[in-house]
């Protein structure tokens, strides 16, 4: 992972509707327009918040015992209106359990203020996505 806060990946395209992402580090990912079983752009930011607070949350309940069950669900409605196309009413449901015990006591007592430190500060991309960073085009 890079040292700095610079993060960077490229995309190439590979054929109409079709194309490659690679990260810095050599991992590529397909990625399409949604009509075939790549996952589309808008997937791609859905899985991004998820995967985000997955592993926020993990690290730290993990620490108190291993989760019998760890999923998360991200939805919302893809909209077109006069701000142009963008999602609204974003969700991040998670399901998850531990076992009976201490440690899985520990990790279910951990489990909302994790949830909630994953959403106000330590997931970036959730963060960034509800602070409304710019983004700027150029061709070079």
């Amino acid at each position: 992972m890079a040292q700095d806060g610079h993060r960077q990946v490229s995309i190439t395209r590979d054929a109409a509707g079709k194309y490659t992402i690679t990260n810095e580090r050599g991992g590529t990912l397909s990625i399409g327009t949604g009509g075939d079983s790549d996952f589309s752009p808008v997937e791609l930011l859905l899985a991004a918040i998820g995967g985000c607070t997955a592993i926020d949350v993990d690290i730290l309940t993990s620490r108190r015992a291993e989760p019998t069950e760890f999923t998360i669900d991200v939805a919302g409605e893809k909209i077109r209106d006069q701000q142009g196309s963008h999602m609204a009413d974003l969700t991040v449901t998670y399901h998850v359990a531990f076992p009976e015990g201490e440690g899985g006591d520990a990790a279910r007592e951990l489990l909302p203020g994790a949830v909630r430190r994953s959403h106000d500060s330590l997931c970036t991309v959730s963060r960034t996505v509800e602070l409304g960073t710019p983004v700027s085009t150029t061709i070079a």
